[in-house]
């Protein structure tokens, strides 16, 4: 269990992703199906022959999928494979889990249908206990309706370019199988304050808690299903000492592990301004706009180590914050995040139809509409959107380095801002939330978020905490390094090295630097890496060069980090 695989250079070796992909609800059963899959494209039925193979979980748009095609609407993907149980798979039911499949997928166990799923970025499960036999063979029909925009889909696009990215479909996250009794912990739910949680398990009504801490372990019952635990000494979570306390809950038979981290946000005014606040305290969120690309895999990093590197990077120059766009990572993702004390505003993933001139030029020059009761009236758009909203916030629930949900982004699907809002606050009452981040006012919502590429960078005086939750862009092209050496997508271009840093350091030192102290709670730069045409990454797209180096840069951070208490 929890075995990695290699990756040398261009060429993996080994299972790929073969790592407990769930690290906030762990057993001891686990089997990956990752790898060689059979694999077929028709147009409806299932094929006769598979005629090719490919690598999951890497969709078949991606080099290490092996594929590597781009495949349309009408195209149904077709996976097979087949797997024995191994004999510690003796407990009473067999789960098969999905990490994500876009868009919309059929499951078959030994010919009959297990389950079905919709939706192309949440995680997914079915118990297969009734269909198994000594030998099994497990078939996914997929299918990927991109065209007609109603499922959530993200910077998607057939035709690539800009700000817009080859498309991705059919398994993209890790495949597993783990064992459980008949009774068990289908789900956690974790509330936290600075001194205490409250663990409620789904599926289970008594049980134990033991958690450790740096002082030793406590345990506390579960009644009903619930726990409180009031933590001795108590440290809370942040960037600068992200501290988890590890637990293991028994319910009977079954035993899981996960852990959970003590940390507040609230809104305070502080010196007459309203300020975003971590365990009481001002905070200034320092961060960047994170697409979760890669140049081998799209959605799916070569190794999951890769998402620590990246974190360890951006950390590494004095960042604390990543404004994840549009796209719901793997799990252990925000595990790392959590672990190495990176926060994550998160944004929800969009539907709906974008059209340049309305949600971009207009926007630029300064028509924003007022008034999003109207927008994007389409009810079953409506309801898919609202539905993947749902599963992100539950999915990401007990995440702590989840602090910040964005709901709509510069238009795209924009619909009803407050009604959305008071939903998703419904679902959590802890976070802070973005309502419309970009130019499309709104109704109801946490923060007032802008982005500013094109004209001045000022904070615009409200009663609501200044987020700018887009700027920067800048754009430089390392040779050899470069996704497409024709087209460059940047807000600003420089010719080599010394003149982006310089570049970058100024627009920190004299922009943002000095906003602060009049309200700006939170700076998102776009972005972390490069992502094919868009060549504004601090990183490039195959993560080889770092454009600008933690000694040129992390003392500029600091001084950021230090201005909101001055």
């Amino acid at each position: 269990m929890n075995k990695l695989y290699t990756y040398e250079g261009e060429r993996l070796t080994g299972t790929p992703w073969d790592v407990y992909p769930r690290p906030q609800l762990m057993r001891d059963s686990f089997l990956c199906l990752n790898g060689e899959w059979d694999f077929a494209v028709t147009t409806g039925e299932q094929p006769m022959t598979y005629d090719r193979t490919i690598r999951v979980p890497f969709a078949p748009e991606s080099l290490l999928s092996g594929i590597d095609e781009v495949y349309g609407d009408s195209d149904v993907r077709w996976y097979r494979r087949s797997f024995t149980l191994p004999t510690d798979f003796m407990q009473a039911r067999v789960l098969l889990h999905f990490g994500a499949v876009d868009q919309i997928a059929e499951v078959y166990v030994n010919g009959r249908k297990a389950g079905e799923h919709i939706g192309g970025y949440d995680a997914f499960s079915m118990d297969i206990t009734s269909l198994l036999q000594p030998e099994n063979e497990l078939t996914v029909r997929v299918e990927d309706r991109l065209g007609d925009l109603v499922l959530p889909y993200g910077k998607q696009c057939y035709k690539r370019g800009g700000m817009w990215y080859t498309p991705v479909s059919g398994i993209w996250q890790t495949v597993w199988l783990e064992s459980v009794p008949e009774t068990y912990v289908r789900s956690l739910k974790i509330d936290t304050d600075l001194h205490s949680a409250t663990i409620a398990a789904e599926g289970v009504t008594n049980g134990r808690v033991v958690v450790r801490t740096p002082e030793g372990t406590l345990s506390a019952e579960v009644v009903d299903g619930v726990a409180h635990v009031e933590v001795p000494s108590p440290q809370p979570w942040s960037p600068e000492h992200p501290q988890l306390y590890p637990f293991t809950l028994t319910a009977g038979e079954d035993t899981v592990k996960s852990y959970f981290a003590l940390r507040t946000l609230d809104i305070r005014e502080v010196d007459g301004l309203p300020r975003l606040c971590l365990n009481g305290e001002p905070y200034f969120f320092h961060g960047l706009l994170d697409q979760g690309y890669w140049s081998d895999g799209l959605f799916t990093p070569a190794v999951p180590e890769l998402f620590s590197l990246d974190i360890r990077a951006m950390k590494a120059l004095g960042f604390n914050m990543l404004r994840k766009h549009i796209k719901v990572e793997p799990e252990l993702f925000y595990y790392e995040c959590d672990r190495l004390g990176m926060v994550v505003f998160q944004d929800m993933v969009n539907n709906g139809d974008y059209r340049y001139i309305r949600d971009t030029v207009l926007p630029t020059v300064g028509f924003i509409h007022r008034d999003d009761r109207r927008m994007h009236a389409d009810e079953t758009t409506r309801e898919a959107f609202i539905r993947g909203m749902e599963k992100t916030v539950r999915q990401l629930y007990n995440h702590p380095s989840v602090c910040y949900w964005t709901i709509f982004n510069e238009g795209w699907g924009q619909f009803d801002s407050t009604a959305i809002y008071r939903s998703l606050r419904e679902l959590d009452h802890s976070r802070f939330i973005d309502s419309t981040s970009g130019w499309f006012l709104g109704g109801e919502t946490d923060v007032e978020s802008r982005h500013i590429y094109f004209s001045k960078l000022e904070v615009t005086p409200s009663t609501k905490p200044f987020v700018l939750s887009e700027f920067g862009g800048y754009s430089w092209k390392p040779e050899g390094h470069v996704f497409n050496t024709e087209k460059t997508y940047g807000y600003s271009k420089y010719d080599d090295q010394k003149d982006f840093t310089a570049a970058l350091c100024r627009l920190y030192t004299e922009h943002i630097l000095p906003m602060i102290p009049q309200g700006l709670c939170a700076a998102v730069y776009t972005q972390v890496s490069d992502v094919e045409d868009e060549t504004n990454g601090l990183l490039t797209y195959d993560r080889r060069v770092a454009k600008v180096t933690p000694e040129e840069f992390a003392p500029i951070s600091e001084q950021l980090k230090a201005a909101i208490h001055l």
